[in-house]
């Protein structure tokens, strides 16, 4: 094989160039779903693009067969100028594509739904749903477990196979949250909430990212999510618990203050409702708890400036 690429860099390099174009995409993390969604939005992917295939390569094929069968020398092909019509041609052109763009529809149609990222999850041992709240902030991401009363910078952590609902907003410009190996990146935006459930179904340590340019610090803007089995989250919340540093009105605002790369941090404690505070600041009040809880996705998006829950892959 060795001997076979030496060739081709000396006979022919530029036939190399692809694979040198392609070097920086060794982690093709969307590839590798560590979870249901993803899992789900992989395939749904591959669907796609075979659908898709089915006529883009007999076009290709064809095309090269015609040019090849049709060339000047070839004496046995067939010179026919006052063709204008097949039947047969006319209902292959029609037919397959429709029913490709059919299909397509159809399982767009099922996978939208599917896939809501409003949808909640069944978590895989029955437990209930970890409840996470996501600040998106410059240039950092601040995660607060209004369930456990404790908040991290940059790090994340899940049992695997719970149900973790994120409730996502902005303290800046418009972000985008993204776990690639997980599913579905969602928009957070200052004044409104939008939600995604996801879960891992294996241990480790995933990359998260902002997917949305916001500004010189964008770069840096990554965290870490964990997802460990119950005994390692427990650790995880105990360590968190253990941090002297709390987290208030006062003390969100030093950390809404732009900064690049920063480190992962925790808050020991959480006082108040920094969530609704955060959204409160673009729209006027707080969103009741309460109401969301017992209204609703579609109840919660109006009650914290009317987002449905813009997302993408």
């Amino acid at each position: 094989m060795r001997e076979f690429f030496r060739q081709v860099a000396r006979r022919k390099p530029l036939l190399l160039l692809p694979l040198l174009l392609l070097s920086g995409c060794s982690n093709w993390a969307i590839m590798d779903p560590q979870g249901p969604i993803g899992r789900a939005e992989k395939s749904l992917v591959f669907t796609a693009v075979i659908l898709m295939l089915i006529v883009v390569v007999p076009v290709i094929v064809l095309t090269l067969v015609f040019a090849w069968h049709f060339r000047a020398s070839n004496k046995k092909a067939v010179y026919r100028p006052d063709f204008h019509h097949s039947t047969t041609i006319e209902i292959i052109v029609w037919v397959v594509p429709c029913l490709i763009v059919l299909a397509l529809g159809i399982l767009t149609w099922k996978t939208t739904h599917a896939l809501d990222p409003y949808k909640p999850l069944v978590a895989q041992n029955g437990e209930k749903p970890i409840e996470v709240d996501v600040i998106a902030l410059d240039w950092k991401w601040l995660f607060v477990y209004p369930q456990l009363h404790i908040a991290s910078v940059n790090e994340l952590a899940m049992p695997v196979g719970a149900s973790v609902d994120f409730r996502i907003t902005s303290g800046t410009v418009m972000n985008a949250f993204f776990i690639p190996q997980l599913g579905t990146q969602i928009y957070a935006m200052g004044g409104m909430q939008t939600e995604v459930h996801l879960s891992a179904d294996h241990a480790g340590i995933y990359q998260g990212l902002s997917a949305n340019f916001s500004g010189n610090g964008f770069s840096g803007m990554t965290f870490k999510a964990i997802a460990t089995d119950k005994a390692g989250f427990d650790a995880w919340v105990q360590k968190v618990r253990g941090s002297s540093q709390v987290l208030d009105t006062q003390s969100f605002a030093l950390l809404s203050k732009a900064s690049e790369n920063v480190p992962v941090s925790y808050y020991g404690t959480v006082n108040g409702d920094i969530f609704g505070e955060q959204i409160a600041s673009f729209v006027g009040s707080p969103p009741s708890m309460k109401t969301m809880k017992g209204n609703g996705d579609q109840a919660s998006a109006k009650t914290t400036g009317g987002s449905n829950g813009m997302s993408g892959m």
